[in-house]
């Protein structure tokens, strides 16, 4: 089959910076001023994307990887600012509410139990479902918005338990349970939809200062969705579920040098023969959805299109997991049909096999290296920058899932550290950072991401993410003070010399 010609991913840096992290006064970052100065700061440093963490509404656990929606928006990310100018809160109402206890800590505890008290006070006074706009967005939005807010009614009346353990009838979807339960939770369901509208109109006019500024978007979506989700709910049919609604299979990775046990992710697996039979309607519209976000979307986990790892749901470890063979190609194709203008980026980290390089060769998505993976070298290391073969990629410092630079660096000795200083050519620990960050910016990738917390030369408290652990993840936030630590000059000029910049020879002011 021949190759297919490259996505056109203009050459440029970007940095990684989940919405969650900006500086806000209510306890998690919003859609509000900070998101709009956040792009200034990426116009003043050349920098053309910006990536951030999937959007979805958490749930247990916090992380933007389990949500209840492969479709929905965060209620969290609303800003609560721009409903006090739209006259549906009063400034007063939020000044003695307590949204964390650190400034650079997000306390999803104070933030679930403040965040909808507020958002209902907004609801009560909002005429929005008079409005053309909300009217449009329901449309538009018909094949899940619906589905979503009244799962989320019935998981509020039912003191928030997964669906599984909903009354048998509403949890096997029983066309007359829905139809009771709708009347029952109308003023619910329209509560959530108020939510996702807003999130909405907020995103949009965001994005749209972005993309007039030059800069895309970068999103990033799970290939799996959350078992306990509407998407699983209502389209059940879809998954690997027993007679009870349970998981008879679920995804993760085999054991590596990393862990002993792999990894077991809980995610209930594709029904592939089923979707498929529908032409894969689901993916289709999860796709449009997706390009209607976001200018470039990061398909986490993509390997598991062509080889997945099955581990049954009895197992509690990735142990006794097995591999299958995913849709490839077929799916590929629909991804591409769905998304128009849009772009793909691969996550093709994990076990690469000759299958999964022949597909992203035939769609000609870019696949990403990791800088922190080759760091210590060997010196043919093929994550090292001077051993990329292809332009055709998205290089990282690291992803939300590695350590922070500073905090990788600080756990080195001095003779760990022999062979980075002479491939970075430095001779002390503390100019590593920019030095790699430079390295990274001369190489032939198209495309080079920044975590912010690597920008900042912030150490392993500033860490987003430990994998396969839960309770101090997704909490990182940057303050307000901290763009002052930046050194935006320097920052700038890696854009320009390297030929990554929107603006060469000059910065948004």
């Amino acid at each position: 089959m021949a190759t297919l010609v490259k996505q056109e991913i203009n050459r440029g840096a970007g940095v990684l910076m989940p919405i969650s992290a900006l500086p806000s006064a209510y306890g998690i970052g919003t859609l509000g001023v900070e998101s709009f100065r956040f792009v200034d700061f990426l116009t003043r440093i050349g920098c053309c994307y910006w990536q951030v963490l999937p959007v979805g509404p958490t749930s247990f656990g916090d992380s933007p990887y389990q949500s209840f929606s492969a479709f929905a928006g965060n209620p969290y990310f609303i800003d609560l600012d721009v409903l006090v100018t739209e006259g549906l809160l009063e400034a007063d109402e939020l000044k003695n509410m307590v949204w964390h206890k650190k400034s650079d800590k997000i306390d999803y505890a104070s933030v679930y139990n403040l965040r909808f008290v507020v958002l209902k006070k907004a609801y009560a006074r909002s005429t929005h479902k008079e409005a053309k706009e909300f009217q449009s967005f329901c449309k538009k939005n018909e094949f899940w918005l619906r589905d979503y807010s009244l799962y989320m009614a019935i998981k509020g009346h039912f003191a928030n338990k997964e669906w599984s353990l909903w009354d048998e009838d509403i949890r096997n979807h029983k066309k007359n349970a829905v139809t009771d339960y709708t009347k029952l939770l109308s003023d619910e369901i329209d509560f959530w939809e108020f939510c996702q509208f807003k999130f909405r109109e907020q995103w949009d006019k965001v994005k749209a200062y972005a993309n007039d500024l030059g800069i895309q978007i970068i999103g990033d979506i799970p290939l799996y969705v959350s078992q306990d989700s509407s998407d699983v709910w209502v389209h059940h049919d879809l998954f690997e579920l027993d007679q009870r609604k349970n998981p008879i299979n679920v995804a993760g990775v085999p054991p590596d040098v990393f862990s002993a046990d792999g990894q077991r992710w809980g995610n209930p697996l594709y029904r592939w023969d089923v979707m498929e039979q529908k032409d894969f309607g689901w993916w289709r519209e999860r796709m449009k959805m997706s390009a209607g976000l976001y200018d470039i979307i990061r398909i986490d986990h993509f390997i598991g299109v062509v080889n997945y790892y099955s581990i049954p749901s009895a197992c509690k470890t990735a142990v006794g997991g097995s591999w299958r063979t995913g849709p490839g190609r077929k799916l590929t194709d629909v991804i591409k049909e769905s998304i128009g203008e849009a772009k793909i980026i691969a996550e093709d980290l994990g076990v690469i096999t000759p299958n999964v390089r022949q597909l992203i060769r035939e769609t000609g998505f870019p696949g990403m290296k990791i800088l922190m993976f080759g760091i210590d070298g060997p010196a043919n290391h093929e994550y090292l920058p001077h051993n990329y073969k292809d332009t055709n990629l998205i290089a990282y410092t690291g992803t939300h899932d590695n350590e922070t630079l500073v905090g990788y660096l600080n756990q080195k000795t001095e003779e760990e550290l022999a062979f980075m200083y002479r491939y970075f050519n430095v001779s002390t620990r503390e100019e590593l950072p920019y030095a790699i960050i430079r390295v990274l910016y001369s190489s032939i990738a198209d495309v080079v991401i920044v975590q912010m917390q690597d920008l900042l030369r912030l150490d392993n408290k500033a860490r987003m993410n430990f994998p396969s652990t839960i309770g101090n993840n997704w909490q990182w936030r940057m303050k307000k003070s901290q763009y002052k630590e930046l050194n935006e000059d320097i920052l700038l000029e890696y854009s320009q010399l390297y030929t990554r910049s929107m603006n060469q020879g000059s910065s948004h002011m």
